[in-house]
């Protein structure tokens, strides 16, 4: 498996008409930092750099950084693949798109950081480190998204999709990053690695 490879996997499932997907508007962050948020100190933006470092760091531990989805998180099996790539699994107690469920998420990372994306790949079982062999939760369909990183060092731009593999198109699916876009702030993994990654402290306006 390659990185190219999982591009492929998750385009193939994008294109798919029978699944749901929702792409966010690509989120200038110092922008909306400035409009929707109080920081100090004061004159704080974020740069490519540190988006990016936020994203990897989200990818391995999401639970320190998606707290109010991941409340449990195991990573394992980091490799590098072709120049400036890596993978690795994960598997996480997430909470349920639609209802207030929880179960078990199983995913293939993988990473590019020449492309500066992240590509993760829901899985229906998996051997983890320890030998056990684990099962993804029902509670939900499969899901892959993609983060990335874009724009410039001084003007980074947050990039967010995803596709669940629903058996036909479900717009329930839909709804929650619907409110997201409406309510207009930052992604909360940003705001959770500007608190504890760049100590800042912010508060939405």
């Amino acid at each position: 498996m390659t990185f190219e490879r999982a591009k492929q996997e998750f385009e193939n499932a994008w294109n798919n008409p029978n699944h749901t997907r929702f792409e966010l508007p690509p989120v200038d962050v110092n922008r909306v930092l400035r409009e929707r948020y109080t920081v100090e100190p004061a004159a704080t933006k974020m740069t490519l750099t540190q988006l990016w470092d936020m994203e990897t760091r989200k990818a391995w531990d999401p639970a320190t950084y998606i707290p109010y989805v991941v409340s449990r998180g195991h990573s394992w099996g980091r490799h590098a693949l072709e120049e400036g790539c890596q993978r690795f699994f994960r598997t996480s107690e997430q909470a349920a798109w639609i209802d207030p469920s929880r179960g078990e998420v199983i995913e293939d990372v993988f990473i590019s950081h020449l492309e500066r994306r992240i590509l993760f790949l829901g899985l229906p079982w998996i051997v983890d480190d320890r030998g056990e062999n684990l099962r993804a939760s029902n509670f939900q369909p499969l899901f892959h998204v993609e983060h990335a990183a874009s724009g410039s060092e001084e003007h980074p731009i947050n990039i967010w999709r995803i596709v669940v593999l629903t058996v036909r198109e479900d717009d329930r699916f839909k709804r929650p990053f619907e409110e997201m876009v409406a309510a207009g702030y930052l992604p909360g993994f940003v705001e959770e690695y500007m608190r504890r990654d760049m100590n800042v402290c912010i508060d939405r306006c």
